[in-house]
């Protein structure tokens, strides 16, 4: 309690864009942001409006996109704001207020990720149980379960970080406020945080990565008992765009959080976390579900009832 932070405000630095080259950038961050909230929006809209998506895969995906929209929406619009303002600052409430729902919605797009890792390990290993194993009642507990791990992590992270003090050097050499930024400004003791970090990061992103990996494993050696080539061809082709965007958005996680190098420069971690803050969330609805047969029919079938309705 004898810990105050004297400090109300951050300055976020943004990204290491040349002047000349800001509009440019300015106009390819605002057409990244814009297709993922499409993007994503579509999935949401095409899953609740079509009852043949109505399926435990559909549902979590929904959910995907759901984490997806908000996680790029927690830093983005913040992001585009201060590249056409001359005033990066932040408030120390609202620093804490995105760093929080970006730790909520980013291990929930991990836990989210390892669940649906999980459904296509069933539907593809254990077909004939599939229905009795993804009952709606599993799918829902999964989904609690998901979002009551999420927000206890990230309210712990919170709040271990509130009691730290910041006092003269408010300068975060960031786009938004990262944790590990955060750290570095603080003027007391972080031990229990960067511990934190470590042992809870670990569960959050290293257990679920790992869960994928042998979910995959399992599907693969299964493929590779059929006998169709052309299956084992569309199956290969669409875990190998499932794994690139997983090993994308964990890679850069686990790398910059739990195996920190001291030779990463600042340009090299905001990169890095460029990488899943942005492009992983816009990728997630190609990969998912814009390539996905099911979900064409399912806009083709939309598209004609609006046209029959009007």
């Amino acid at each position: 309690m004898n810990n105050q932070t004297v400090i109300s405000q951050f300055l976020l630095l943004g990204l290491p864009i040349l002047p000349e080259h800001q509009l440019l950038f300015y106009v390819l961050f605002l057409a990244m942001y814009l297709t993922t909230v499409l993007g994503n929006l579509i999935i949401i809209i095409l899953i609740h409006l079509d009852s043949h998506l109505h399926t435990p895969m559909y549902f979590f995906l929904s959910n995907l996109s759901f984490s997806d929209l908000c996680f790029s929406s927690v830093t983005m619009p913040k992001l585009l704001q201060n590249m056409q303002s001359q005033d990066p600052s932040i408030s120390y409430l609202g620093c804490l207020t995105q760093m929080y729902f970006f730790m909520l919605f980013g291990s929930l797009e991990s836990f989210l990720l390892m669940v649906m890792a999980y459904d296509r390990y069933v539907a593809i290993c254990l077909p004939l149980q599939y229905r009795s194993i993804m009952s709606p009642n599993l799918c829902l507990c999964l989904m609690l379960l998901s979002w009551v791990l999420t927000v206890l992590y990230s309210m712990l992270h919170t709040l271990l970080l509130v009691r730290l003090s910041f006092c003269e050097d408010n300068v975060i050499p960031h786009f938004f406020c990262e944790i590990s930024a955060l750290l570095k400004l603080a003027c007391s003791d972080i031990y229990i945080n960067e511990l934190m970090i470590l042992i809870l990061g670990g569960l959050v992103s290293v257990v679920p990565f790992l869960l994928i990996v042998v979910s995959y494993v399992q599907i693969v050696s299964s493929i590779l008992k059929i006998s169709s080539t052309r299956v084992i061809h569309k199956i290969f082709s669409t875990c190998g765009s499932h794994l690139s965007v997983v090993s994308l958005f964990y890679g850069t996680i686990i790398g910059l959080y739990l195996c920190p190098s001291s030779n990463n420069s600042t340009v090299k971690e905001t990169v890095m976390a460029m990488m899943y803050t942005v492009v992983t969330p816009m990728l997630n609805p190609f990969i998912y579900s814009l390539r996905n047969r099911d979900m064409k029919k399912a806009l083709i079938r939309v598209l004609c009832k609006k046209n029959i309705s009007l």
